[in-house]
């Protein structure tokens, strides 16, 4: 049995998407409009009206997504927009490739989302330096979990500053009792396979509620173009969302309220089932989470790599998110002013991943809970 639990079982939700799948797939081909299909416009329609947003603006991936809402923003050099250091590499990448300079900024130690602590610091440090503009926030959802939106708008406010965030692996989350969508100027989204919710490739979103960043997102993703086709307005990406891939998320949308209840259902099963030691995640107060992620925290890399080592033996896959902190990556590394950041730097050696998908059994998660006891007990 235990050789059976994947980490992420895409397979075994397109045997379940079944017939609804393939007749949307079905219908592309037939109509072969494959860049900007009705199926594109359709998808928006519906990612709207599910986040409450005003407007939803189709991209190839996440990383376009954030970019695109940068450029809209004018953010380039001179200017400083404060991130999180602890999380995934396109968050920064979008603000160099733009020139800009990325401020990592901490974490909280036991919901692993930004600290405002270490931001009021950071926003100082830039301050005192006076060499670049503070300019933007990047806010993030890490692993599904809302971050701390109320206090991130407040600061943004006081320091005029702009709010972006960047909820690639929280769609489908609440906070304060609404979906996750309005919490900042804009809102970028992914649909990575590894997504809540994802299609079989890459793709993103945009949301807001203001009319002209919206038409200003479509241009950019669309080469600059304006309102006619090679009228060009300004310079844009190559960032259109494939028709066949918003027809694999329009599919995947009915059953999506369906994988995040059950996602929520495993997360609360590991909440109770987990060793004494093996730290679950906090909440976040006022949230639901999306749950793409189930991170636990152990004592030290050491422990961490057993109980890693343990369950692969016995079939059970884990993994690292993230290893290293962006700050200490080398890409990074010579971008950052040097200020210590030491709960992401900690976190990168104890955390751990388990697997929590919609496809997971009651008997594959006690296996996993199962057989994480019985490491414990040999351990800790």
């Amino acid at each position: 049995m235990s050789k059976n639990i994947a980490f992420l079982d895409l397979s075994a939700q397109q045997a379940r998407l079944g017939e609804g799948l393939r007749q949307r797939l079905d219908a592309v081909f037939h109509h072969c409009r494959f860049v900007m299909g009705p199926e594109v416009t359709e998808l928006e329609g519906a990612l709207a009206r599910y986040s409450g947003a005003r407007h939803a603006v189709a991209v190839s991936s996440g990383t376009d997504a954030l970019l695109a809402v940068l450029m809209a923003e004018g953010i380039g050099p001179g200017m400083a927009v404060f991130l999180p250091s602890f999380t995934y590499t396109a968050t920064a990448e979008v603000v160099l490739l733009l020139g800009a300079q990325p401020v990592f900024v901490d974490c909280d130690e036991e919901t692993f989302q930004m600290s405002l602590l270490s931001l009021k610091e950071r926003f100082h440090d830039v301050q005192r330096a006076g060499q670049y503009q503070p300019q933007a926030i990047i806010g993030v959802d890490l692993f599904g979990q809302p971050a701390p939106w109320d206090a991130l708008n407040q600061f943004a406010q006081q320091h005029g500053l702009t709010l972006i965030a960047d909820c690639a692996q929280s769609f489908g989350a609440s906070y304060h009792g609404r979906k996750l969508g309005r919490e900042a100027l804009a809102t970028t989204l992914s649909f990575f396979p590894s997504k809540p919710l994802g299609c079989y490739g890459d793709g993103g979103a945009i949301l807001t509620d203001d009319d002209e960043r919206a038409a200003l997102y479509r241009s950019l993703r669309s080469h600059g173009e304006g309102v006619q086709r090679y009228d060009v307005q300004r310079i844009g990406l190559n960032a259109r969302l494939d028709t066949l891939q918003a027809a694999i998320l329009l599919a995947k949308m009915e059953v999506f309220d369906r994988e995040l209840a059950r996602r929520a259902d495993i997360a609360h099963i590991y909440d109770e089932g987990l060793p004494k030691g093996v730290i679950a995640p906090r909440r976040v107060a006022e949230s639901d989470s999306a749950w793409a992620i189930y991170c636990v925290t152990l004592p030290s890399k050491k422990v961490r790599d057993s109980a890693q080592d343990f369950l692969k033996e016995h079939g059970v896959p884990t993994a690292v998110y993230y290893p290293k902190p962006l700050h200490q990556q080398p890409a990074y590394a010579k971008h950052h002013d040097g200020a210590a950041l030491p709960i992401s730097e900690k976190l990168g050696e104890k955390v751990l991943a388990l697997p929590i998908h919609p496809d997971l059994s009651d008997e594959q998660l006690n296996y996993v809970i199962t057989t994480l006891k019985e490491w414990a007990t040999h351990t800790l």
